[in-house]
């Protein structure tokens, strides 16, 4: 949840930043600004020309709006990747790098306990076995057909 505060800031921030344009444009026209600053003669507030820019405002309001909304889903979807050392396969948590049962513990409270899948479990078996099977033919070591020790 912290991570998507920044990212919802920065459509509030937006989504103001274009209301306060429409409200600088509608009190310009308004308060007849042109007439106060340049000279005294009488300004006619023209509506169609208020509107005309208004809907211009919305109309590019609502397409950064819609392109910000993309990025900031992508941004959300990259962020949520697990981050895993490619050597040790320790877990980048908030900066830190810890192994995984560690990360599990703080991540998600959840307490870990170690067992084997089964394709890991059949390959072990058969390295087992190849193991026995060398010992018994007569001495060939397990090392050098590249199998572990048992």
């Amino acid at each position: 949840m912290k991570k998507n505060l920044p990212l919802a800031r920065i459509l509030i921030c937006q989504h103001f930043g274009f209301l306060a344009i429409m409200m600088v444009c509608w009190l310009n026209e308004l308060l007849q600004l042109p007439s106060l600053i340049f000279s005294d003669h009488p300004f006619a507030f023209v509506y169609r020309k208020s509107t005309l820019d208004m809907l211009l405002v919305l109309a590019v309001w609502l397409l950064v709006s819609g392109f910000t909304r993309r990025l900031l889903e992508r941004v959300r979807y990259l962020e949520g990747f697990l981050r895993v050392c490619s050597w040790c396969r320790r877990i980048d948590y908030h900066g830190d790098w810890m192994p995984l049962e560690e990360f599990m513990q703080q991540g998600f409270d959840t307490p870990t306990t170690h067992g084997i899948c089964p394709e890991c479990l059949r390959r072990k078996r058969e390295a087992m076995e190849r193991a026995k099977r060398a010992r018994q033919s007569g001495g060939a070591s397990p090392q050098a057909s590249g199998d572990p020790a048992p």
